[in-house]
């Protein structure tokens, strides 16, 4: 997603400073654009952290996980 953003931006940013009368006065109001684009990278980055807990909680994972570390660490100790 951040990559599409950037993207975008990319694409957009040259076209505004072509001979724009206007040029200084555009870009003074975007100044929250970069804090709301972060925001929306993280709030994508904390839904996929939530579908990714909910399924290894589902499944079992985590509780597999735990053993197998739990048990290479008692292994290695004895």
């Amino acid at each position: 997603m951040l990559s599409v953003l950037l993207y975008v931006r990319a694409l957009v940013a040259p076209m505004a400073h072509r001979g724009d009368p206007t040029e200084g006065r555009r870009w003074r109001g975007a100044a929250g654009q970069t804090t709301a684009e972060y925001a929306l990278v993280l709030l994508g980055a904390a839904a996929i952290a939530a579908l990714i807990v909910t399924w290894a909680t589902k499944s079992g994972a985590i509780g597999k996980l735990f053993e197998a570390v739990l048990s290479h660490v008692i292994g290695a100790v004895t």
